[in-house]
């Protein structure tokens, strides 16, 4: 404890905050603890490690493979040691997430409640969880996850349409992108609470991480100043932001496109802050269709966002936001067989493998062994979206999920059959047979 630090029952009448970081591991363009920040005297913030991410889930697989949680534990190290520089600490639990929050709030004599909101459906039911758990904390919501406030979007999500070029060319023409925050220059007095059983993560290296903020990048790892340096290397040194909507379909090169997903998922970055940093980009040095294409490609993050708030725990489902029963089926032979790369489709085996190793998949090749899956194979869509929740460093809920179901011809996609010619593919993206080799052998 500082000595900044309060305890419980030291000072009567006192407003004390309990912050609850989810997706939105960062400082910067931190919406929610921004408002909380200036309604209380006290404040503690946390991080719940969900117990639910350790467990199979109905598709046998945990959610959480070991380099997500090495990616976790990065990024909640760089928070708290960043905190620290603050006078601040960041309390670390493992649980029920709606269960720990509300014991702390009850037991710990807090007044408020700060989040930032999110579009998954389980953290909606958590945060509910809590508000009807206790109705006399005062809930400070934020929205810091999204390029776009639900109030400035020109529709009601109730009414939006599940075809992303409608979006796209509605919220183009009268929605704007909010504005970044900067990071707090100054946060309330730490209350440290006195239940606490603080997590430790012991396995990250600090000295690797240090030496990484402003190395050139060819690896990612988990942390808000990481994913900062990255986007200003990107942008302003390497300049890649010029070439990106010719090179970003590359299956394997580090620059040839932005690599920020991960950092996104996490909430290390704010979208908010990529746009205002790529206008910054196309001021300084060049406005063309590559830096507008940036643009786009965040807008599918933000339509599939928006579209799994409309339709709940339909996302999760067979038949899809369309209502479609698919041809296929659920083979637990060729199922593992993909994910260990072992289709003898060379391409896929080749992205598996690439998966495997490293956590990172190019989005071309999520769409060839996406398409493998549903088309060559025929097997059960959410057998894959389930594989990629496990081991995609860049797991989203919304956009994981919407994109299989947009390729297995269920959700989003207008033509409702996404099926790509994989020797095409093969030639068009890996002519001499290099990134095979490489992942191969």
């Amino acid at each position: 404890m500082t000595e900044h630090a309060h305890t419980v029952g030291d000072t009567p009448n006192i407003k004390r905050g309990l912050f609850w970081f989810r997706h939105d591991q960062r400082l910067h363009d931190n919406v929610g603890l921004r408002l909380l920040a200036e309604e209380v005297d006290e404040l503690t913030m946390v991080y719940i490690v969900d117990d639910n991410l350790f467990a199979a889930t109905t598709f046998g697989l945990n959610r959480l493979s070991d380099k997500r949680l090495a990616f976790l534990c990065q990024s909640l190290e760089d928070l708290d040691t960043q905190l620290q520089r603050h006078h601040q600490s960041l309390f670390t639990f493992k649980g029920r997430p709606a269960d720990i929050i509300t014991a702390l709030l009850q037991e710990e004599n807090y007044t408020h409640l700060g989040i930032n909101l999110f579009g998954g459906f389980d953290e909606r039911a958590q945060l509910q969880q809590v508000k009807e758990a206790c109705p006399n904390i005062s809930v400070v919501e934020g929205e810091a996850c999204t390029l776009f406030n639900e109030d400035d979007l020109p529709f009601e999500i109730s009414e939006m349409q599940g075809v992303f070029s409608p979006f796209r060319r509605k919220v183009e023409k009268y929605s704007q992108v909010v504005p970044c925050e900067p990071a707090l220059a100054h946060y309330p007095l730490l209350h440290k609470p006195t239940c606490c059983n603080q997590l430790r993560f012991e396995n990250t290296s600090r000295v690797e991480m240090e030496s990484n903020h402003t190395a050139n990048k060819t690896a990612h790892i988990g942390g808000e100043l990481v994913a900062l340096s990255h986007l200003e290397y990107y942008l302003f040194e390497a300049k890649a932001a010029a070439s990106y909507k010719e090179t970003r379909n590359a299956l394997d090169c580090w620059e040839d496109s932005t690599k920020l997903s991960p950092w996104l998922a996490n909430g290390n970055l704010s979208p908010r802050a990529v746009m205002q940093e790529v206008k910054r980009f196309e001021r300084d040095i060049v406005e063309n269709e590559s830096t507008y294409w940036i643009f786009f490609e965040l807008l599918w993050r933000e339509f599939f966002h928006w579209l799994q708030i409309k339709h709940g725990s339909q996302w999760f489902c067979f038949s899809g936001t369309q209502q479609i029963t698919p041809n296929t089926t659920h083979d637990p032979e060729q199922f593992d067989a993909w994910c260990k790369g072992e289709t003898g489709y060379p391409i896929v085996d080749a992205c598996m493998k690439q998966l495997s190793e490293t956590g990172y998949m190019s989005n071309r090749g999520r769409q060839l062994v996406a398409s493998c899956f549903v088309h060559e194979l025929r097997q059960d869509w959410r057998y894959g979206a389930a594989y990629f929740e496990h081991a995609l460093l860049d797991y989203d809920v919304g956009s994981n999920w919407g994109n299989w179901q947009y390729l297995a011809g269920v959700g989003s996609d207008p033509r409702g059959h996404r099926q790509f010619n994989l020797q095409k593919q093969t030639h068009t993206y890996d002519p001499e047979g290099l990134f095979r080799r490489k992942w191969l052998g």
